[in-house]
């Protein structure tokens, strides 16, 4: 291997050890050594999957089996309504990072439920790569659910709270 080679495996390494090391899911780089000549990196691991359970119903009998399939179909797009990712007020994360809902340890939080908000107030905190990033209402409305406790790992997309 030449130098640069065992250079760019030293510093892939770094950065796979950089993603265990803050929990993240991916992580993405380029480095230019000079005209025509750069790395491009990504490193990435699965996210932990959520395993769901479902509550089954009692077995019928194999000759009601059909029905009970038509009827189940339709149940599962009324879990979904519940789900607050779906829920078009929901306010996602917009990076990977940890959200905190005070500018402080023991400070007061910025909203808490039932809080009127307007359009660009910080509703939240979320840190990453030790740089925090103020959360802004995407429009004026009440808080109705934080779905986050403070502290709390997230990932990008998650929702973070309901705004209505």
């Amino acid at each position: 291997m030449t130098k640069q080679n065992d250079a760019d495996v030293a510093f892939i390494q770094a950065l796979a050890e950089l993603l265990s090391a803050n929990e993240l899911t991916e992580l993405e780089v380029m480095r230019e050594y000079g005209d025509n000549d750069s790395l491009n990196v990504r490193v990435s691991r699965a996210a932990p999957q959520v395993i769901q359970t479902v509550a089954a119903a009692a077995p019928a009998p194999v000759a009601a089996a059909a029905p009970v399939a038509a009827a189940a179909a339709p149940a599962a797009p009324a879990a979904d309504a519940g789900d607050p990712a779906n829920d078009p007020n929901a306010v996602p994360s917009p990076m990977v990072g940890t959200a905190y809902l005070a500018a402080e340890p023991g400070a007061a939080p910025f909203v808490k439920v039932g809080d009127k908000v307007s359009e660009g107030q910080t509703v939240l905190i979320v840190e990453a790569m030790k740089t925090m990033n103020h959360i802004p209402a995407p429009k004026s409305g009440t808080v109705k659910r934080v779905l986050v406790d403070d502290g709390t790992p997230v990932e990008f997309g998650a929702p973070l709270m309901i705004i209505e």
